[in-house]
């Protein structure tokens, strides 16, 4: 398996779908890295990323707006396709396991944090169990 975790910030709000009775939230995440080229002079390369975030919990959705910095979890998948000019061209798209807010780009936390908190992490398949012994079982 191929996990791939990204810290970036959210390039537009996003989109609650219904595909076949399921629920997808779909956004885009975007991940700058700054580097120095041969001549020395400071450059940055952007990459974004697709995500489709398959889960009954799209309650996390309405904090998902552009800007808003995220942490996103779960696996790539590369997509080739053919532009109208004939031009090949290719896109990342992630199915994600995960997501976290990490705050709001620029806005000093101006959006508002979900029920839960602020740095939440949201997992489709996690069982809450609401049995907390084990946090007493730690070896530290």
């Amino acid at each position: 398996m191929i996990k791939l975790q990204v810290i970036g910030n959210l390039g537009k709000d996003a989109q609650v779908n219904n595909v076949n009775g399921k629920s997808v939230i779909n956004f885009n995440v975007a991940h700058t890295e700054r580097f120095k080229d041969a001549q020395g002079n400071q450059k940055d390369r952007t990459t974004w990323g697709d995500c489709s975030y398959w889960t009954d919990r799209t309650a996390v959705a309405p904090y998902l707006n552009k800007g808003t910095q995220v942490y996103v979890e779960g696996t790539p998948d590369v997509r080739t396709y053919t532009t109208a000019d004939g031009r090949n061209g290719a896109s990342l798209t992630l199915r994600i396991v995960s997501v976290q807010l990490l705050g709001s780009k620029g806005n000093g936390g101006e959006h508002p944090a979900p029920d839960q908190s602020a740095g939440a992490t949201y997992t489709p398949n996690a069982a809450s169990s609401g049995d907390d012994t084990m946090a007493d079982d730690l070896p530290f």
